[in-house]
């Protein structure tokens, strides 16, 4: 067997969903086949500094959800920028560790899905795993994916846009448009953070007002009355989907709390309970949803199914979650593909869309 490929994992970051990551990248860490990779671990904190962790990651209250954050933050380094250099290397005497051969970013949201280390990684030429820039940040900015799958003629869900403030928005006007029963969401966050469900006006000011906070671009969304079923999908030119699963949510919606914090917050069904045709088409949008977006590696593929067995796509993940309880990473090993071949698997593929964009002419 050749030498080892080192692969840089990065978790943390400057995202509201900072701690997911951190809860994402454990599994992932475990998952990595030792006998092909050698994890180089790094954590990005909050203030966007890196830190290498020798060894192991170094957590506090790792299995909290509402508490964890990174312990060690003692070690800074640096990775290179330059084309083909690929070290990384420590801030305070510019000592080499080892040179980057595949980056894989467990990064949520923000400064990670959004194509912000992909960039970093085409700029410097190396691999890394999942979509590139143009993928992840049409799938990061629901506006824009919405704006995409309608011109593609793929149903998505019904709503409006709000920028940079809630001043001149006229509720009575969005509520004759797209009832009481809303959605507000940021349009570049997951993991349902900053996301509210409002049934009237001082409800909905409230939560416009919150995730404001989060986004100077907010959707305000129809509720579609359907069950809530997610695909994920694996590849590059040629995606596979797996087979469908079902979240059934306890409250309103699927909260944060729902996800992570509450055990009981939700019930996931997997398989989800469909007809054979009904799974065929799941997967098929999927894949569609996902060609369409220019996706590459992975993406989770949420959607509703509505009563007249429509379906309608809520929203793409191209970084989903990898936490113990995420569905990607489930769907994956109800469809006979374990954790740990689905990391190698993706690791291959990341290795494999470098060499093929690195063989195009460059003018």
């Amino acid at each position: 067997m050749g030498t080892k490929k080192n692969v840089a994992i990065l978790f943390g970051g400057r995202s509201p969903e900072h701690r997911i990551s951190l809860l994402s990248a454990q599994n992932v860490i475990s998952s990595l086949d030792r006998s092909k990779y050698n994890p180089v671990l790094i954590g990005i904190d909050k203030a966007g500094q890196w830190h290498y962790h020798e060894g192991a990651i170094s957590l506090t209250d790792a299995d909290n959800a509402d508490k964890i954050s990174l312990d060690d933050t003692s070690h800074k380094v640096l990775l290179s920028q330059n084309t083909d250099v690929r070290t990384l290397t420590t801030v305070t005497t510019n000592e080499v560790i080892c040179t980057i051969d595949v980056i894989f970013p467990i990064l949520h949201g923000t400064y990670g899905e959004d194509g912000s280390v992909q960039g970093l990684a085409k700029t410097a030429n190396i691999p890394c795993v999942g979509c590139g820039i143009v993928g992840s940040a049409v799938g990061m900015d629901k506006d824009i994916m919405k704006r995409i799958l309608r011109d593609a003629q793929i149903n998505v869900s019904h709503g409006i846009t709000v920028r940079n403030t809630i001043e001149g928005v006229d509720y009575d006007k969005i509520v004759a448009e797209l009832g009481h029963e809303l959605f507000i969401k940021p349009a570049n966050l997951g993991s349902s953070v900053g996301v509210s469900y409002t049934e009237d006006e001082a409800s909905f000011f409230s939560a416009l007002t919150n995730a404001l906070k989060y986004d100077s671009k907010v959707i305000v969304e129809k509720k579609i009355v359907g069950r809530e079923i997610e695909c994920a999908v694996l590849g590059n030119h040629n995606p596979e989907a797996s087979i469908p699963g079902e979240i059934v949510p306890k409250s309103s919606f699927y909260s944060f709390e729902s996800k992570y914090i509450d055990a009981d917050g939700a019930a996931l069904h997997i398989p989800a309970e469909l007809t054979e045709e009904q799974i065929q088409k799941v997967q098929k949008l999927s894949i569609e949803t996902y060609t369409v977006l220019e996706c590459r590696g992975m993406a989770r593929v949420d959607m509703f199914l509505t009563q007249d067995d429509m379906l309608v796509i809520n929203e793409i993940n191209t970084i989903p979650g990898f936490t113990n309880i995420s569905m990607y990473p489930k769907l994956w090993e109800a469809s006979d593909l374990s954790q740990k071949d689905l990391v190698s698997k993706l690791i291959e593929l990341a290795i494999e869309e470098h060499q093929a964009t690195n063989n195009l002419l460059l003018v």
